[in-house]
């Protein structure tokens, strides 16, 4: 079993930073790919990102 050492990752991934995706909330667990943009990252997948204008624009509501 791998040491922990100073809060580092150890091999259990309950230890990695996570945040939300921005357009549908999806919890994102950090990934070594994005360990130069963590900061960066806000969507969990191409499709979220993709449709990332669909978050910031307000549903306008029509009663008809």
């Amino acid at each position: 079993m791998p040491r922990k050492r100073n809060g580092e990752f150890a091999g259990n991934k309950a230890y990695l930073p996570s945040k939300p995706c921005a357009v549908c909330g999806r919890t994102m667990t950090w990934r070594r790919a994005w360990a130069k943009t963590w900061d960066e990252v806000r969507y969990c997948s191409e499709r979220c990102r993709r449709n990332k204008h669909a978050a910031t624009t307000p549903e306008t509501s029509r009663d008809v």
